[in-house]
């Protein structure tokens, strides 16, 4: 970004922040413009918050920015008054209108505050409300007053029941119970209550059973705030009293007597008479399978994925268990499961489960093509992908890509191999949704959400200089909670090898005479690696809608990985006395590299209402050669900068240490790492539309164990490494568009560790040194 751009953008948000100054712009006559509300409290203030009573206000001022800027107003303002002019309107969109002061609003605030309150056990509440008015400026001020009293709180408990074996049922998980003596006499947790023992209820065979047959009754004394609780659960018969139908007096519990999968289900055909289409149909393991034309999923595959089981008690959380493993098979488009009541056996009723699906697209292909001009040198690409969503009816997944690109080379030639740049790509994949691995049990496969991926690429590279090889393959694990709170990757085997058969006469000398990181790139190496990833956050996943999130007050996640490369190599090596070449062990004639790494990340996310947050995170990595190497991989070592993490350096161009390079174009090479530090806190603001706005600190910097003839200053050292850290500051910009966020960083150095460089940017800072623009997708953490 250049000055004269800064100034741009500056003067931009100058005017709007003027024209937010005439706040009351666009207020018509004789109306006033909301322009501040608040919540004064009298009482009980630890249980009660002002905070949190604001979201039953009806009316509040427009939003604010860093707590005092409306932006949104102040962009609205920025509009003309004649609305026939689509910049106006347009305008008009991307801010917001000003809120106009209204009396019947506020009187309903008094209303829901009151309503709330009462219904947290402030029965006593007293609620009102002062306004001072300038009618000079045309804006209005509202507060409210609230005197909380003493609340009411649960003295005792008692529970009755007319059903002796349903009450047992519901006291045998009284553990579980969350409202208890000495409580407070809150109705929204009593509501709770009810849910969650209907929940438990409806796992335990009680199918028909909903939370309205269960009641509290509540027993105060005069001038007294203990409140005598009972909880009663009716019958059927005395909850439908005035309807007239003849009813039980007790709760039936309902055993599922079959299970009936349709795998051909025509979501145009009516379910209600429950006769369905088929053509074949099979008994597997107490299922009803009932096939289309085709078996096009095993029944073993089906049986894996159900969780509702014939002969047991009805349970709804192993239909919505059911409901998510069979969600994993992608060759479905279509689940649904009925449940419909089948008679009666004594005291218990029988139900039947019908599991209908319908099946998906299952092959599709993609193509792709490009063409090149590179100054009048033509070329090509070409890209083809083919993906089968259920190869060996299991749903398995198989995508195979295939790429190609050519590109002609004129000009003198002499020396070269090659008269073009030429590449073949190729990748083999194949996704299992369940643990692929011999002598798993059926019982372990259902307590998780797991996949298993293969997956082998091949890379042929012709160069004008060199002819090189990449090659790779890998098998993977994948499991989860059902929650997707908790993830788990292993990595059982990842191969890299990368072969140059052919290159120019003294072509490594030439491009890297004396650096042994570039040199490593280029030169033929093995990587036979084992890894594992856990991650771990407590955000809530069942609705991913910006509002969900930001209602969660805080947010955590956690990250944690490690892997280890060439043990068994080198054990292998070992054990059958293998001659070392040149210090080292080698596999088809290229020595493989040997290492430890770990990372460990954590971040937290303050929400402090819709519209305004604190992020947090700090980050740490160590890598260590040890065995058949003496460096870890160039692209397994750390790197620092970037829109990810000291954002006031641009990416490969801080450190490692006080390492001072000389040419960030060229020398990004050197500015790598085996241990990494970083810590960031950004404070994040609604703007307007779709934008947002940020201000950021950044720290942080890489290291190296050992030391580097090629990295002076690079390696970590306790007396030293503090002194290291870098600083950095800035702001950004995102663009919100819900299913992604663009984001525009600009950071400024603020402590500059390199050597021969100005320590402290901070303080004599300079645009064309210190400022580094970032564009990026999604947050930085």
């Amino acid at each position: 970004m250049t000055i004269r751009e800064l100034r741009f953008y500056l003067y931009i948000i100058l005017c709007v922040t003027l024209a937010g100054c005439r706040s009351t712009r666009h207020v018509p006559e004789g109306e006033l413009l909301l322009d501040k509300t608040a919540i004064e409290i009298d009482g009980d203030r630890d249980n009660v918050s002002s905070t949190e009573l604001f979201n039953y206000l009806r009316q509040t001022p427009n939003n604010k920015v860093l707590g005092f800027a409306k932006l949104q107003l102040g962009t609205y303002n920025i509009s003309g008054k004649d609305t026939t002019k689509w910049y106006n309107r347009w305008i008009r969109k991307l801010g917001q209108p000003p809120v106009i002061y209204d009396s019947i609003l506020t009187r309903q605030s008094v209303y829901h505050l009151r309503q709330a309150l009462i219904n947290r056990g402030y029965n006593d509440v007293k609620v009102n409300f002062d306004t001072v008015a300038n009618h000079k400026k045309k804006k209005m001020n509202v507060v409210y007053h609230i005197s909380t009293g003493e609340p009411h709180y649960i003295s005792t408990v008692n529970y009755e029941f007319k059903d002796s074996l349903l009450g047992s049922t519901v006291m045998a998980d009284s553990s579980f119970f969350t409202i208890g003596e000495g409580d407070l006499f809150d109705r929204n947790n009593l509501d709770k209550e009810r849910s969650l023992i209907t929940e438990r209820l409806r796992r335990k065979g009680y199918y028909a059973f909903i939370k309205d047959y269960i009641t509290f009754i509540a027993d105060t004394t005069a001038g007294s705030k203990a409140v005598e609780l009972t909880m009663q659960v009716k019958s059927p018969a005395e909850r439908n009293r005035l309807s007239g139908d003849s009813l039980p007096d007790l709760h039936r519990r309902y055993i599922v007597r079959r299970v009936i999968v349709v795998t051909d289900y025509n979501t145009a055909d009516i379910a209600a008479d429950y006769k369905f289409h088929f053509v074949d149909s099979i008994n597997y393991k107490g299922l009803t399978i009932l096939y289309g034309k085709d078996r096009y999923l095993r029944p073993s595959i089906i049986d894996e994925k159900c969780f509702i089981e014939p002969g047991k008690l009805f349970n709804a959380a192993a239909v919505d268990r059911t409901y998510e493993s069979l969600g994993q098979l992608g060759i479905l488009k279509y689940i649904n499961i009925n449940m419909r009541p089948a008679g009666s056996v004594g005291d218990e009723q029988l139900i039947d489960a019908y599991i209908l699906l319908s099946r998906g697209k299952k092959q599709g292909v993609t193509f792709e093509l490009e063409g090149t001009n590179s100054e009048g040198d033509l070329g090509f690409g070409i890209g083809l992908t083919y993906v089968h969503r259920n190869l060996w009816k299991g749903s398995e997944q198989l995508t195979t890509k295939f790429r190609t690109s050519y590109e002609s080379i004129s000009g003198n030639l002499d020396g070269l191999i090659n008269d073009r740049y030429t590449e073949f790509a190729g990748e083999v994949g194949l996704l299992f949704p369940k643990f692929e691995a011999p002598f798993l049990s059926k019982s372990f496969k259902q307590r998780i959400k797991a996949s298993s991926e293969v997956a082998l690429t091949f890379n042929y590279q012709e160069r004008p200089e060199y002819t090189r090889v990449i090659a790779g393959a890998g098998w993977k694990y994948k499991w989860s909670n059902r929650l997707n709170t908790e993830r788990r990757t292993f990595d059982l085997i990842d191969v890299n090898y990368v072969y140059l058969p052919q290159s120019t006469i003294n072509f490594i000398d030439e491009v890297a005479p004396s650096n042994p990181l570039l040199r490593y790139s280029y030169e033929d190496h093995f990587i036979m690696r084992m890894g594992y990833t856990y991650y771990k956050t407590n955000r809530r996943v069942a609705s991913t809608s910006a509002a969900t999130v930001h209602r969660q007050e805080q947010i955590y996640t956690f990250r944690w990985a490690a892997e280890t490369a060439g043990n068994v190599l080198y054990a292998f090596s070992s054990l059958t006395n293998q001659k070392r070449n040149d210090g080292a062990y080698k596999i088809f004639g290229t020595q493989y590299a040997q290492y430890a790494k770990t990372e460990i990340d954590y971040t937290f996310t303050r929400n402090f209402n819709s519209r305004n947050s604190l992020a947090f995170r700090v980050g740490f990595g160590i890598g260590v050669p040890y065995g058949n190497s003496k460096m870890i991989p160039f692209e397994k070592r750390f790197y620092a900068g970037g829109a990810n993490g000291v954002r006031g350096w641009g990416v490969r161009t801080l450190g490692p240490g006080s390492y001072d390079a000389k040419n960030s174009v060229t020398d990004f090479i050197n500015q790598c790492g085996d241990i990494r530090f970083d810590l960031n806190m950004e404070y994040r603001a609604k703007l307007f539309w779709v934008f947002e706005g940020a201000l950021f600190v950044d720290a942080g910097n890489i290291w190296t164990i050992r030391t580097y003839e090629n990295q002076p200053g690079g390696v970590f050292k306790f007396d030293k490494f503090y002194k290291q850290i870098a600083l950095a500051y800035g702001a950004g910009l995102r663009m919100d568009f819900t299913y992604f966020l663009l984001r525009f960083d600009l950071g400024m150095k603020a402590h500059n560790p390199a050597m021969n460089q100005e320590p402290w940017p901070l303080i004599h800072p300079r645009w064309g040194r210190d400022a580094t623009f970032h564009f990026a997708v999604g947050y930085p953490f």
